[in-house]
């Protein structure tokens, strides 16, 4: 079982009390189980920094490389450090008995991070996607409409969205009160995990929540769905087998990581607050925040040519 807790002190707020700390859950039973998914986390998070550290320097130093879809990656790649560093280590520790306690001032900001890089990770599939529809559907005016500038611009502006969406949940869940029990269900500080421990009328941050995930959530996979629905059109036109296995192969790995990214997140935020299903969630964040950001650099390397080819160059230098 989990060790001990000191009760934890709380400031009045007016009316109310607002907890100091909070403890973390986790995932409770015997020590040998947290022990064993404990070491699972560590691996896991230390394959995920270095297999995305690696896409990012393998891009950086490969000329054939620096085109935008590779740029768009290296920012999905960046992200993942952070996206799973956010989380993973404090998890650890909760499952080691070691770290249980988290501050309310940690607590808001770790949450904001999570969510924030998860909205921006929301933007990136969904301006991937729209690349390859340029390339694919577009190929003779690539270059021109996919320019350097908008490059950036895009990659900036889904930084900037995804940071600015959730600084306004932050902000409410900042402001709630918090009276007791002080336990939050989960191994990191997740929206609906504070607001089924508020002692406040949650109906605001409940609304604003639904509807920053219909704009991040349900925008992107829009988008991210009519691109591959005219990418896919484009390519079943092609007449040539070998040009469409090209085509696919292309745009093969990005597809599977919108399918598992997408379908997990639509599934935890676009709808109505559950906190009965705190357990579910839980189990479906523990996927998004670790296997997730870990399948990437292999989905990447292992579906995608290019880059294959240029781990084999850079193997190949590295011997000599």
């Amino acid at each position: 079982m989990f060790s001990q807790v000191e009760p934890v002190a709380r400031v009045g707020m007016g009316n109310h009390t607002s907890m100091q700390e909070f403890i973390l859950l986790g995932f409770p039973g015997m020590w040998y189980f947290r022990f064993s998914l404990s070491v699972v986390f560590s691996v896991m998070y230390g394959l995920t920094v270095i297999g995305n550290v690696s896409i990012i320097a393998l891009v950086w130093t490969t000329a054939c490389l620096h085109t935008p879809m590779y740029y768009f990656l290296c920012n999905l790649s960046f992200l993942e450090i952070w996206y799973t560093t956010a989380c993973v280590p404090k998890a650890v520790g909760v499952l080691l008995g070691n770290s249980q306690t988290i501050s309310f001032t940690v607590c808001i900001l770790q949450l904001f991070l999570v969510f924030s890089l998860g909205s921006t990770e929301c933007f990136l599939l969904a301006v991937m996607a729209y690349d390859r529809y340029l390339a694919i559907c577009h190929p003779l005016h690539y270059s021109s409409l996919m320019s350097n500038t908008f490059c950036t611009q895009l990659a900036f502006g889904s930084w900037l969205g995804g940071f600015l969406g959730i600084s306004v949940l932050a902000f409410l869940v900042s402001n709630l009160s918090f009276c007791g029990p002080n336990i939050i269900n989960h191994f990191f500080c997740d929206i609906d995990s504070l607001i089924a421990l508020s002692c406040t009328d949650t109906s605001l941050v409940e609304l604003a929540e639904f509807f920053v995930s219909i704009i991040v959530v349900v925008v992107s996979c829009a988008i991210t769905l009519i691109s591959y629905i005219y990418i896919i059109s484009t390519i079943l036109k092609i007449r040539s087998a070998q040009s469409q296995q090209k085509a696919f192969s292309t745009c093969s790995a990005h597809l599977t990581i919108v399918t598992v990214w997408f379908g997990s997140i639509i599934f935890l935020y676009v709808k109505p607050a559950a906190p009965n299903s705190l357990d579910t969630n839980k189990l479906i964040n523990s996927f998004n925040t670790i296997i997730t950001p870990l399948l990437n650099p292999f989905i990447y390397t292992l579906r995608n040519r290019e880059v294959k080819r240029a781990l084999r160059k850079a193997f190949n230098r590295i011997r000599i």
